[in-house]
């Protein structure tokens, strides 16, 4: 969600898992998820055709430092490039870090501290402007900017800049990318950070031509460097991409570009997404969908429709964030009572039961290295009242939930509030347009008591799960991640010797004794770790669920078995 991200079902499309995040992410990377089964694997695309896809709701932002979930960052590397990439294909293959703009992953110098990429030749953007060095760093600069730079934060995080720096159209060049010449980036960061080729396959170090994109230009029509670009954008009801002319197969490692164009279609239930997909007639063998929703999983059993299914974890996490700022949450014995009061058997009931979901415990989910396996909350109501009295709250007090205004997490917002109400907490759900929902939640000034969000991890690591989630000093005031606001000393400290740590394995390790660590305080609940079934149309091939985009459908790989079907 976000994404790691932040619900991926944002979009809700075929690619898509359910959460962002993100952050506040964004899912994206992560280890295996499990997936099995699957149509078109075997098969490879042939080249041309319509892929379609079926949607419930509009992409968040076509602009890739304002958007970030796992479906729209799907979508966004068919558009665009960056130095980095993740590579293609199921299992390990979808988390492996290539290059992608740059001739390889970067060469670090300075205790990782500062990165050297070399672009390539013959790269160029839609109009047939050459990509350069000065395109890298402009395209960087613009995650600082205050109203832009809204999805992932890495940027902010990882990339050095004066304090006071607003990205380039209020405070003009970032000097801390220096570009020697038209190939060379050099990257000056705050800190050592060994993984940064990772974070550079994120969407939003997409580079740019100096200049563009200013007043959200690139909601609404982007700068394609990628194989498609955008012929035709209605929000909330279709988007069709084309083959962009100056993008070279020659230069790229993994998208393989055979359709030759992408159609989706937003604004369509679940319900008739799930018909449409189950019968596959006409346009519809060559489409993708949605996960498909609990009453309908009865019917993909038979072999037909098995045959052409993708199922497994989605590798996020489903969480209720506790607004730590506001009273009576800001004691943590008013939110470890309402972690043991909150009956998850009926959070997965309400999301499908456990074909589509299992229980959540930790906050990094099962598909994260080195997260441990404890429940620090069993359901427990005499607990939780025991707790609410120690807490002064034992009359009786009501809190608000936002949630997204989707049935789904309709569902799960009344489970938590029939769950809370045996304990005395009057729940209030606030519904919250499903394509402004992240933005909301993730501006302090908006949120309110409780949210039911996501997180994804955004690349192979739990450094991209508890940080961004959990660090208090960068809680900013739009596009936050740290949906709790908690800030915690001993938090902090404890996220800063972990990425001190030069051992990969020893640092996950590391997050999974972080993750108790955090839990004690309870800033969030975990609800569950959800699944994915994803029918895909007759005619698709090349179809597989990716690691890195929260379960769904690798777009980059997926065409046509017969294009002119």
């Amino acid at each position: 969600m976000r994404r790691s991200a932040a619900f991926a079902s944002v979009t809700m499309t075929a690619v898509l898992a359910l959460t962002a995040c993100g952050g506040g992410g964004g899912a994206k990377g992560g280890a295996p998820s499990g997936a099995q089964g699957g149509t078109g694997s075997a098969t490879a695309p042939a080249t041309g055709g319509t892929v379609q896809i079926l949607a419930n709701a509009a992409f968040s932002h076509l602009d890739p430092v304002r958007g970030w979930d796992g479906g729209v960052n799907n979508f966004y590397r068919l558009i665009y490039r960056g130095l980095t990439t993740f590579g293609a294909g199921p299992g390990a293959e979808g988390t492996k870090i290539v290059a992608d703009l740059a001739t390889d992953t970067g060469k670090p110098s300075n205790d990782a501290k500062t990165w050297t990429f070399t672009l390539k030749d013959n790269i160029f953007f839609e109009d047939g402007t050459p990509i350069t060095s000065e395109a890298v760093k402009f395209g960087f600069s613009r995650t600082f900017d205050p109203e832009a730079g809204i999805g992932s934060p890495y940027g902010k995080l990882l990339l050095d800049a004066p304090k006071d720096y607003k990205g380039p159209y209020l405070s003009g060049d970032l000097d801390t990318i220096e570009t020697p010449d038209d190939k060379t980036v050099v990257i000056h960061l705050k800190k050592p950070f060994a993984d940064f080729p990772s974070a550079l396959a994120l969407a939003n170090f997409t580079p740019f031509p100096k200049g563009t994109g200013a007043a959200a230009a690139f909601d609404t029509k982007p700068i394609a460097s990628g194989p498609y670009k955008v012929e035709s954008y209605q929000r909330d009801a279709s988007l069709k991409l084309v083959r962009n002319p100056h993008w070279k197969a020659e230069t790229d490692p993994v998208r393989t570009a055979k359709p030759d164009a992408f159609q989706w279609t937003f604004g369509l239930d679940a319900a008739t997404i799930d018909e449409r997909m189950l019968a596959g007639q006409g346009t519809d063998a060559n489409a993708l969908g949605q996960s498909i929703q609990a009453a309908t999983v009865a019917r993909v059993q038979t072999p037909q429709i098995k045959a052409r299914t993708l199922s497994g974890l989605n590798g996020c996490t489903t969480y209720m964030g506790m607004n730590t700022t506001k009273k009576p949450l800001n004691d943590v014995r008013v939110r470890q009572a309402i972690a043991h009061a909150i009956n998850k058997d009926t959070v997965v009931a309400a999301m499908g039961g456990s074909t589509l979901a299992a229980k959540g415990t930790s906050i990094q989910p099962p598909t994260v290295v080195g997260r441990v396996e404890y429940d620090p909350y069993p359901y427990n109501v005499e607990q939780a009242k025991k707790l609410l009295a120690e807490a002064g709250q034992s009359s009786g007090l009501t809190l608000t939930l936002d949630t997204r205004a989707q049935p789904k997490m309709a569902a799960v917002s009344v489970a938590i509030q029939e769950s809370l109400k045996q304990v005395g907490v009057e729940v209030k759900i606030n519904n919250i347009d499903a394509s402004t929902y992240y933005e909301v939640i993730g501006t302090p000034a908006k949120q309110k008591d409780m949210a039911v969000t996501g997180w994804c991890p955004d690349w192979a690591s739990g450094a991209t799960f508890l940080p961004p989630l959990f660090d208090g000093r960068n809680i900013t005031s739009k596009g936050n991640s740290n949906l709790a606001q908690i800030n915690d000393k001993g938090i902090n400290e404890k996220i800063d010797e972990i990425a001190a740590m030069t051992d990969v394995e020893q640092a996950n390790a590391a997050y999974g004794e972080l993750d108790k660590q955090i839990m004690e305080l309870a800033p969030v609940v975990p609800l569950a770790y959800e699944k994915l079934i994803l029918v895909n149309g007759a005619n698709i091939a090349g179809a597989y669920q990716t690691n890195s985009y929260s379960g769904g459908v690798d777009l980059i790989t997926v065409g046509l078995a017969k294009p002119t079907k």
